[in-house]
């Protein structure tokens, strides 16, 4: 599932029915250009609905597990006491009795043994994905992978009707959902590898990386509301949704320029190349290009950077998801100016993280390609997340204004370096200098990257589950502590990022758009 494929995978894939019913229709072949919009859109659409999906199972915790409120942050509004708030403000933050077996006092944990096992089969997927996806149709591929997790995200919610009580049917459905979802994003990573090159790669693919936010904001918003027809709606409603845009998917996606005989037009390769290297392989690949296989995992893992990067992914994600996964149980059972929230409105609420974290993907992707330092500006986000937690967790209860705001500013710093991590710094490790013009690890490094991650993503939420049930603020250390090991991890990097800017300072030299730290 590389960035390039030879003939004999082009001649397969071939052109979506979609585009060719639009071209018969229009009597002419499609653009360049319009191929690449296409692309860009509907890619963007189908990990929208990935992630709507995933934060489904967010909104309806409080439904399922309606555990005490976090009452450790009240002491600041001296009249607020649980025992003398309204009846209408106790039952704002309980909708209904919970679900059994979510209803018991470990129901908190259960819930996030439900979260670490989605995550663990979505990130050991992740790992084969790029491998599988190498044998087939990246678009049938897709498809399979999005009706798939449709599938099994509303067998979730038809447990609601059902009347089912046993946690284990939970668990295995979350299981299959997470193995499907894994099929996503080394694939779509891919294709869009394949049709755009190096200019702008960091905000280009920061804006594109929105889907992310879009989807957690999208599936908060449509679970939330669905929540009080029955917990059932909020898992049932995505899941048809992403069914239907992976039909959307099949009859669209172009998979690569080959596959649709589009003629460049463009003054880069569809190949991501290193730059300053010039284009030096031609559009097509050759007998000879046909020769080269994809690079292998343990080659892979030895390219300069991508440890660093995994590993420091694997503690931004741990972080990012479990705002993911806990941020609207986590407010509606705190106390905002003394009241408390909603489910809806909890769940409504923490979509403003996500508006931080399109605005924090976007800035770090910009910030990159201004410094030519990925590693600077992740590490450093990483750095400034720390205080951003630190705040949201002991002044996000004054009042609401104060709560959206310092969101906002964590979903900034938390999202951003994940945002980059996973998209430009995959595609430059991808696209290797020491690969020597093979170009056929962008997936594999995409897998192996966010594979990584995905793990740090698993215990994240499943440690909350447990420390939650003590403490809050226990929680939030452990976030703050797995923000400063993330910027940690690429202090290599930055020295050589620095370094390599203070050399350049001194000698007047043509330089390089390649950050330097992927060259150690």
């Amino acid at each position: 599932m590389g960035s390039i494929m030879n003939s004999a995978q082009e001649k397969k894939c071939g052109k979506p029915p979609g585009i060719r019913f639009v071209e018969y229709t229009n009597k002419a072949n499609l653009s360049f250009k319009t191929h690449q919009a296409i692309v860009l859109i509907v890619t963007f659409l189908a990990y929208t609905c990935f992630h709507a999906t995933r934060k489904t199972n967010s909104i309806v915790k409080s439904a399922l597990d309606p555990q005490s409120p976090d009452l450790s942050l009240t002491s600041f509004f001296k009249r607020v006491d649980i025992n003398n708030l309204t009846e209408s403000s106790k039952q704002s933050w309980v909708l209904g009795g919970g679900w059994a077996p979510f209803d018991g006092k470990d129901g908190t944990a259960l819930l996030g043994q439900l979260d670490v096992a989605f995550l663990f089969v979505y990130a050991m997927g992740m790992f084969f994905s790029g491998h599988i996806g190498d044998r087939m149709d990246l678009r049938i591929f897709l498809t399979i992978g999005m009706v798939g997790t449709g599938v099994f995200t509303a067998l979730y919610g038809v447990g609601y009707w059902a009347n089912i009580h046993v946690f284990y049917y939970f668990l295995v459905v979350q299981m299959l959902a997470g193995l499907f979802q894994s099929t996503g994003w080394p694939s779509v990573v891919a294709v869009v590898g394949n049709w755009f090159g190096k200019k702008k790669r960091g905000l280009i693919m920061g804006i594109w990386n929105a889907h992310t936010s879009l989807g957690n904001i999208t599936g908060s918003l449509v679970a939330s509301t669905l929540l009080k027809y029955g917990w059932g709606w909020s898992m049932v409603v995505p899941g048809i949704m992403i069914i239907f845009f992976g039909l959307v998917l099949f009859l669209f996606l172009p998979v690569s320029p080959g596959a649709v005989g589009c003629e460049n037009n463009e003054d880069e390769l569809y190949v991501p190349q290193k730059a300053g290297e010039g284009v030096r392989e031609p559009l097509l690949s050759s007998d000879k290009d046909e020769d080269k296989s994809a690079v292998g995992f343990i080659e892979a893992w030895k390219i300069p950077g991508v440890a660093p990067f995994a590993f420091c992914l694997f503690f931004a994600k741990l972080v990012a998801y479990t705002f993911l996964y806990w941020l609207p149980f986590y407010i509606s059972h705190t106390a905002i100016a003394g009241e408390y929230l909603s489910n809806e409105a909890a769940g409504n609420l923490s979509t403003l993280f996500d508006v931080g974290g399109v605005v924090g993907g976007i800035l770090a992707g910009h910030i990159s390609d201004r410094l030519d330092a990925r590693a600077i500006t992740a590490a450093s986000f990483m750095y400034c997340a720390i205080p951003a937690l630190y705040l949201y967790r002991n002044y996000g209860h004054v009042s609401m204004t104060v709560n959206i705001i310092l969101m906002l500013i964590t979903g900034v710093f938390v999202n951003g370096p994940y945002a980059l991590i996973t998209t430009a710094v995959s595609a430059d490790l991808g696209t290797h200098s020491s690969l020597r013009g093979n170009a056929r690890a962008l997936a594999t490094v995409t897998a192996i990257i966010d594979g990584t991650g995905s793990i740090g993503a698993a215990i994240g939420p499943l440690l909350t589950g447990y420390i939650s049930t003590n403490s809050w603020s226990a929680v939030f250390t452990m976030l703050m502590t797995a923000a400063l090991v993330s910027g940690l991890f690429l202090t290599r990097l930055v020295v050589a990022e620095v370094g390599a800017k203070i050399h350049q300072s001194r000698r007047v030299i043509p330089t390089s758009r390649t950050p330097a730290a992927l060259e150690v």
